[in-house]
């Protein structure tokens, strides 16, 4: 395993922990998903290149465009429970009070 591949996975496995154990606010969790997406699409940038592939380009572009919706969706209810419950505390939100 290179150099290169090590540190994509092992951003990725950082981020999958952080938004595991340090889900006291909806900014940090997005903010780990949004780093997750970041490392997948930094992995998926530099394959073709390795593999010298030039039929895969256009899948880190589908990337990016998924992580652009999810952000505006994330940032969406990042608003909208800021003002319907005041903060942004995840232990406020609960699905069964809609």
């Amino acid at each position: 395993m290179s150099f290169l591949h090590m540190t994509f996975y092992s951003a990725f496995t950082l981020s999958c922990l952080g938004l595991a154990f340090h889900r006291i606010h909806l900014v940090s969790a997005l903010l780990c998903l949004e780093s997750m997406l970041l490392s997948l699409y930094m992995a998926l940038s530099t394959w073709p290149i390795e593999s010298q592939m030039a039929s895969s380009t256009l899948l880190p572009i589908l990337m990016l465009a998924f992580s652009a919706c999810e952000a505006s969706a994330g940032l969406a209810m990042l608003v909208a429970s800021s003002r319907t419950h005041g903060s942004d505390h995840l232990h406020t939100l609960n699905l069964l009070q809609c």
